[in-house]
């Protein structure tokens, strides 16, 4: 009895011969995709495998097209397929969840795995208090979803669709982003001190962070313990927020819309966020109520939490969050304001650069990664001997702007549409009335009044050895 394995969605036939019109039953492929084999327990095929328990990112095989896609921006871009024995890792896909196949599938075989609906009975329960929280990059995203530009500005559109949709209160993650500053601030000064633990290495990125997890276990305890913005911001939401309120956590429903799909997989490990709401799912559940966009009536961030400053702003750019930590880290360590506040030579569209800069009479040597395949490049080079101080990765060639849960732009290039969201994000940060994140009236009261230090268990995390998954 001979088997036949379909290359693209893994449907196993057994018979002495593939009859030459079969069609496979669960993706429609024909025969000539597919392959005899012996071992029927991991053979590589066109696509991306994605587990059914996958919470960010769901896979339809009736509509893949067998385009390969998918496979060459896992492999080639983010360096995570064909980095594994396929033998090794038996029935459990490797995935660290960026979205970015979903980008790049043109029959959405692969898409976002889609929560509004869960959180529309909710909010239509009217039972909690639901409280949401935008990351930078959606306001120079969302507008294309309904026919704007690439990297139009649309804040006060954004808030008032959230309120429509049933928010009872809207914040800004960029508060959250300052607060990431001032904490890996502190702990990058602390590091530059003692000699321990360099490079810090930020972990703002989700898929970043898995992706050290699963294939450089032993770069772990380099990456930076503060938690991303929209984990700190829904940290503080629950525990700090609730008591302004007068509010118990549990009646508090926290969500986050983000340009990120790996963010869905970051929420299982804290109770501080309880969905994540990327903006192509955002703009599907505003299509599915027949909300007018152009209608809405535009709004502001609630009071608390409202504000962010520029360095939070730029987060969403790959080399912002460097950026950001440097201003604060300058001051932390002089007392002075920074006269130049723009780095301009961390900033990065195309993947990797490295930089030297003076930081308070001190040569810092920094990497600015974007595409988990440079992250390789980078290790690879920090094996032959380079030395960093800092080092930021994202996973998304870019940034988040550029993240797997963003608009697909058709009108544009890729390296366009990146150009576009990137200048607008820098542009809001050079307009801003506060450019340091140590200047936020609101952080400043938070700590103040709330956490009193730096360094609180709220605001830091652990990650795990998971490189037992690779067999």
């Amino acid at each position: 009895m001979a088997k036949f394995v379909c290359a693209v969605c893994g449907y196993v036939y057994e018979g002495e011969k593939l009859p030459e019109d079969f069609v496979c039953p669960i993706c429609g492929i024909g025969a000539e995709f597919f392959k005899e084999v012996k071992n029927t327990a991991r053979e590589e095929t066109v696509y991306v495998e994605i587990d059914d328990d996958n919470v960010a990112i769901s896979r339809a095989p009736s509509k893949c097209v067998a385009c390969g896609n998918c496979k060459s921006v896992c492999r080639f871009k983010q360096g995570v397929y064909g980095y594994y024995d396929l033998q090794k890792i038996k029935c459990k896909s490797i995935c660290i969840d960026c979205g970015q196949c979903t980008l790049n599938c043109p029959k959405k075989a692969l898409d976002i795995k889609k929560d509004y609906k869960k959180l529309q009975e909710i909010i239509n329960s009217r039972k909690k208090t639901i409280v949401f929280q935008t990351s930078p990059s959606v306001r120079v995203s969302l507008a294309e979803e309904f026919g704007g530009e690439a990297g139009e500005i649309c804040t006060e559109q954004l808030v008032g669709l959230l309120r429509e949709l049933g928010a009872d209160y809207v914040f800004d993650t960029t508060f959250g982003a300052d607060m990431t500053v001032m904490e890996e601030a502190h702990e990058f000064l602390d590091r530059l001190k003692t000699g321990k633990n360099l490079p810090i290495m930020t972990s703002c990125c989700p898929a970043w962070v898995k992706f050290v997890e699963i294939f450089y276990p032993d770069k772990i305890n380099h990456l930076s313990s503060t938690k991303s913005p929209i984990s700190i911001q829904g940290s503080l939401i629950k525990n700090y927020f609730t008591k302004i309120i007068n509010k118990n956590p549990q009646d508090i429903v926290s969500v986050a819309i983000t340009p990120c799909t790996a963010k869905k997989d970051e929420i299982k490990k804290f109770d501080d966020v309880d969905f994540v709401i990327p903006v192509r799912e955002l703009a599907e559940w505003v299509k599915s109520k027949n909300i007018d966009y152009f209608k809405i009536k535009k709004s502001s961030y609630d009071n608390f939490m409202s504000t962010g400053s520029g360095a939070g702003i730029i987060f969403g750019s790959s080399g912002g969050v460097t950026e950001a930590l440097l201003r604060t880290a300058y001051f932390l360590k002089t007392g002075k304001d920074l006269q130049n506040v723009e780095f301009k030579i961390v900033r990065n569209l195309d993947g990797f650069v490295e930089a030297e800069i003076d930081f308070a009479g001190r040569k810092l040597s920094i990497v600015s990664v974007s595409g988990t395949i440079n992250a390789r490049k980078m290790f690879d080079e920090m094996k032959k001997g380079k030395k960093y101080d800092i080092v930021e990765v994202m996973a998304c060639l870019g940034g988040c702007m550029a993240g797997g849960g963003q608009p697909i732009n058709v009108k544009l290039s890729h390296e366009q549409v990146r150009q576009k969201r990137s200048d607008a994000l820098y542009e809001l940060d050079k307009n801003s009335q506060v450019r340091f994140s140590y200047k936020n009236p609101n952080v400043n009261f938070v700590y103040k009044h709330f956490l009193k230090n730096f360094g609180s268990p709220l605001l830091h995390t652990k990650y795990q050895d998971k490189s037992d998954i690779l067999g």
